[in-house]
């Protein structure tokens, strides 16, 4: 079995609850800002804590899920 480095293994580790936005846009394979901006635009949940803005986990893998079945719908109706 291979070895998974210790700065992989924090990044995805599932016991986190709550991301940074850095985080999650990492996650995601996305920028920082465009991030932001779908924070902004409310596609990603995020929730303040403090006087950060934080991505619950559940959230980024919500957003991957919307992705997919706008794809699959998108890509079933050009096949009809």
């Amino acid at each position: 079995m291979r070895e998974i480095p210790d700065q992989v293994a924090i990044a995805i580790d599932p016991t986190i609850a709550l991301l940074t936005v850095e985080e999650a846009a990492r996650r995601l394979g996305i920028g920082r800002t465009f991030c932001y901006g779908l924070i902004g635009s409310g596609e990603l949940e995020s929730v303040p804590v403090g006087r950060l803005r934080k991505v619950p986990a559940e959230a980024v893998l919500e957003y991957v899920a919307r992705l997919r079945r706008a794809n699959r719908t998108a890509a079933h109706q050009s096949v009809v």
